[in-house]
């Protein structure tokens, strides 16, 4: 299995992979590339506002087409071409750089989009806010069905995704049918945290873990004893730090490891490997509140987990795709030799035989999701049947 590949660069053909697993229609998708096939060869980062203007003029006739079905009452209709607005807003909007014209207002309608197909849908994700030291972490909390009191997990970003991603994975769907809740967060340095508040990335990710314990901890249909953990991407960095040390997690896993961050940076700048977004650099700056060059690499060196995931006593699952073009699958054999102390560890990669090979499985998301919605629902006490 492979990456769908429509464009001459690996950045670009990542988001249009991450947007048709989230949801789009490959006929729109088409449609908003075509037009934008050559400007494409002059680099990842020199047609991003051609990108952007494409991909919201679709979500703008996707507006307008809903907007015609609420007018006759079809709620249902008119949720689900909001959502894929809502989705091909917030991908124009992560393909851009940092300060890029247009970029803040394409944001919040993307935001206005999502919540108004929730409404409208009555779809299962509340949006709540888990408050931190300094200000709050938006986030979707999506419900088991049932009275409860149910497991649950948190699912956090990786470098430059957001919620709404994490709940367009299916992950959330899935766990709610094993009978368990899920609650996807903005944590710092991601989506509205990043965006809205100019919270930094905070590799002792223990700190904002913690907070939405504590908020989990005080919802009736929370079971405060089955509590998990997971990341997608540079979320493979956060899910293991936090549970080394927030002893109230009874699982975790993650959705690619992530195993030493700051050791990518250092390929990266010798040009090993690809980059998840355009303007690559100028990104994880903003994302870590950095001045500069040496200051984002000072940073960063905490993004490593050698000597801290001994400290994981609680089951733990580590997922990688084989071919993963960003992150070295050797990461997810350092995480796995590391987890020692787990009571049941597991390394799953997935490999050409089912798929989800690249990174985060951007080429078929099924398995990945899947596989950690049955381990938690071993590890957590849900159902897989």
């Amino acid at each position: 299995m492979a990456l769908f590949e429509y464009f001459p660069n690996y950045v670009w053909n990542l988001s249009v992979a991450i947007a048709m697993e989230s949801g789009g229609q490959i006929g729109e998708i088409i449609d908003m590339c075509k037009p934008i096939r050559e400007a494409a060869a002059n680099g990842a980062d020199a047609g991003t506002p051609q990108f952007m203007a494409q991909w919201v003029a679709m979500a703008d006739k996707l507006t307008g087409l809903a907007a015609e079905d609420e007018a006759r009452g079809r709620a249902f209709s008119a949720a689900t071409k909001l959502d894929r607005a809502a989705l091909y807003l917030f991908t124009a909007e992560r393909m851009q750089g940092h300060g890029q014209p247009g970029r803040a207002e394409t944001y919040a309608k993307a935001r206005a989009s999502f919540d108004r197909a929730t409404a409208l849908g009555r779809l299962n994700r509340e949006r709540v806010e888990v408050p931190l030291a300094a200000g709050t972490m938006p986030a979707l909390y999506t419900r088991a069905p049932g009275p409860g009191p149910h497991p649950v997990v948190l699912f956090c970003n990786g470098l430059d995704s957001n919620k709404e991603l994490l709940f367009w994975t299916r992950l959330p769907e899935a766990l709610a049918r094993r009978g368990i809740s899920t609650l996807c967060v903005d944590q710092p340095g991601t989506g509205e945290a990043l965006r809205l508040q100019g919270l930094p990335v905070d590799p002792h990710s223990e700190r904002w873990a913690s907070r939405a314990v504590d908020w989990l901890e005080g919802q009736a249909d929370v079971d405060p004893a089955r509590i998990g953990m997971t990341g997608i991407s540079l979320g493979g960095h956060f899910a293991p730090r936090a549970v080394a040390y927030e002893p109230r997690f009874a699982s975790g896993a993650v959705w690619g490891a992530n195993h030493n961050w700051a050791e990518v940076q250092q390929k990266r700048l010798q040009r090993e490997g690809e980059n998840p977004v355009p303007h690559y650099w100028a990104h994880v700056q903003w994302a870590f509140g950095a001045t500069g060059m040496d200051d984002f690499l000072k940073r960063a060196e905490a993004m490593n987990l050698n000597g801290h995931v001994g400290r994981i006593t609680v089951p733990f699952l580590v997922t990688h795709g084989v071919e993963d073009r960003q992150i070295s699958v050797s990461y997810a054999h350092d995480c796995y030799d590391q987890v020692v102390n787990s009571p049941q560890r597991e390394l799953k990669l997935f490999t050409s035989r089912e798929g989800g090979v690249e990174h985060v499985g951007a080429d078929n998301m099924a398995y990945g999701r899947d596989y950690i919605a049955d381990w938690f629902a071993d590890t957590l006490g849900g159902h897989v049947a």
